[in-house]
């Protein structure tokens, strides 16, 4: 409360703001990628363009590993109407095993840009999660920012954004391929995961470059 006893909403720590947008010039987007470090499945990234119609206070977006599976599903319809435009860009199992992480980060990244482009949408400026830069170039100017998914509303939004889509993506994969648990671990390393690799070999869903291959034996 302020001294005349109007009320006045605090931002909780850690949430992300707008600051970062607005230091910038241009069509600003966040970016931000999933599927890194999975054993399987493919490697998302989400380009996410913010509303300008939305106010600071009003939007919902928040860093994706710092909600539950469940809130991230419930946030993302509102996410995705909060934004003036998004799309995604992907590398299969097969491109990140064919071309190195680096190289399928880069291609899903070029992919979420086209697909942009083809809505007539052409971001100026992008904040990125992370010190490497995987972006340029799309885009005229890249901000590096490492966590900013919890500081840059936009980021957060693509964090969400890009972590439910492949969620999804993953548990439609694992009614096909049941014996490695995609519906629970998405395709990340676990016990579950372990086993069934170990019980049934991979699926055609696995990246059969990575070290965790020759760590269980499987080459």
């Amino acid at each position: 409360m302020t001294a005349g006893g109007t009320p006045v909403r605090f931002r909780p720590r850690h949430q992300p703001t707008l600051a970062m947008e607005r230091s910038l010039s241009g069509v600003v987007c966040g970016v931000d990628e999933v599927g890194k470090g999975s054993w399987a499945g493919p490697l998302v990234v989400c380009v996410a363009v913010l509303s300008t119609d939305v106010a600071e206070d009003d939007f919902v977006a928040r860093d994706s590993k710092s909600v539950s599976e469940k809130k991230r599903e419930q946030l993302f319809d509102v996410v995705a109407n909060q934004c003036a435009a998004w799309a995604l860009g992907s590398a299969t199992n097969i491109e990140c095993d064919q071309l190195g992480m680096s190289a399928a980060q880069r291609l899903a990244t070029t992919r979420a840009f086209e697909e942009l482009a083809q809505r007539n949408v052409r971001p100026d400026c992008a904040i990125v999660d992370g010190r490497w830069n995987f972006v340029s170039p799309n885009v005229q100017r890249v901000v590096m920012k490492v966590k900013a998914d919890t500081e840059s509303l936009s980021v957060a939004a693509a964090s969400v954004l890009a972590k439910v889509s492949r969620d999804r993506l993953m548990r439609a994969a694992a009614q096909a391929h049941p014996h490695w648990s995609f519906a629970t671990n998405k395709g990340y390393p676990c016990p579950k995961h372990r086993a069934g690799l170990r019980d049934h070999g991979v699926s055609p869903l696995h990246r059969t470059s990575w070290a965790f291959m020759e760590n269980l034996g499987l080459r």
